[in-house]
């Protein structure tokens, strides 16, 4: 079996989502070595209470190139994070936390990483050493879903094909997002050298010139169109995460009503953030409490009528 981490990039904006993300690991998982938690530098002080034995709170200056700085926040224009370069247009956060993500990976000690966003929580048992660590990593895909003229994942697509220096792309063509995802560092680093190929600059400059882009396209493109390390994978269309992905928002019912319909076989749940659901009512059903546990925490096989979902009481 290979040894297995765990790895989120976030930030102080979504550090109640994360809250509950790290308690469900606590309560839920089992089989992997480390969390690593990777956040803006002036954030580190807020996530430091997340800090374990098991979880650890990287700043992004770590992973980061020297050429590239974070605008200090008192000259930020708006609330988007800017990050500042000689060599490319200035990046925002989100480009910066899917750079992240492949630097944790590339910088992990651990063979598989698996990659959880901050919107996501598990609420039944798992051991993800046994689901990652075997000998082939599972490869999340959805067959044909993109078209070519999906708005933003065809303009991704077409990104990736330039940083990978893919010539002959078909549609409708594969989605790979999507949430819990496993990436193999043998696989992380073969597409970096090939995004440096391709483009003729470190992998790291290449993204921050082209930007629009998904780094789970990205990774999945890149192991798809390798024999060798398609090999390594063992592809499937089951997701281990039931997921909302639109901007509607979720009342209590309606969350409850995603756990039952979710399968056996998953364990984790995402509510995007920009659906904006309230994370209390998030942490009302699963009894999730991010600084005292007040109940334990529900899988859906304990999921009754409403008044099983009644807030406990504070003594």
């Amino acid at each position: 079996m290979h040894s297995v981490a765990l790895l989120t990039a976030s930030y102080a904006k979504d550090i109640e989502r994360f809250s509950l993300l790290s308690e469900s690991i606590d309560t839920w998982l089992t089989g992997y070595t480390r969390h690593y938690v990777l956040v803006n530098d002036e954030d580190v002080p807020l996530f430091e209470r997340f800090r374990s034995d098991k979880r650890v709170i990287v700043p992004a200056s770590q992973y980061l190139p020297k050429w590239l700085w974070a605008l200090p926040p008192a000259l930020q224009f708006g609330n988007r994070r800017v990050w500042l370069s000689l060599l490319s247009s200035p990046v925002h956060g989100w480009h910066i936390q899917q750079i992240l993500k492949i630097a944790g990976v590339l910088n992990a000690p651990e063979q598989r990483v698996c990659i959880l966003d901050s919107d996501n929580l598990f609420f039944r048992e798992f051991d993800v050493g046994q689901y990652a660590g075997g000998d082939k990593a599972p490869l999340f895909v959805t067959r044909q879903a993109i078209s070519a003229d999906a708005p933003l994942h065809g303009l991704w697509l077409r990104t990736i094909d330039q940083l990978l220096g893919v010539k002959d792309r078909s549609f409708p063509a594969d989605d790979y997002v999507g949430n819990a995802l496993v990436w193999d560092k043998d696989a992380v680093r073969a597409m970096t050298d090939a995004i440096k190929s391709a483009t003729g600059v470190n992998w790291v400059l290449a993204l921050c010139r082209k930007k629009k882009f998904s780094e789970y396209l990205l990774y999945g493109n890149f192991v798809a169109n390798s024999p060798k390390h398609l090999a390594a994978h063992e592809v499937t269309e089951d997701s281990i995460a039931v997921s909302h992905w639109d901007d509607t928002r979720l009342d209590r019912q309606a969350i409850e009503a995603m756990m039952r319909a979710a399968s056996p076989q998953q364990v984790a749940l995402c509510i995007q953030s920009y659906s904006s659901t309230s994370i209390d009512d998030i942490r009302d059903v699963f009894r999730l409490r991010s600084h005292e546990r007040r109940a334990p925490s529900l899988s859906p096989e304990q999921i009754g009528d409403a008044s099983e979902f009644e807030a406990p009481k504070t003594r």
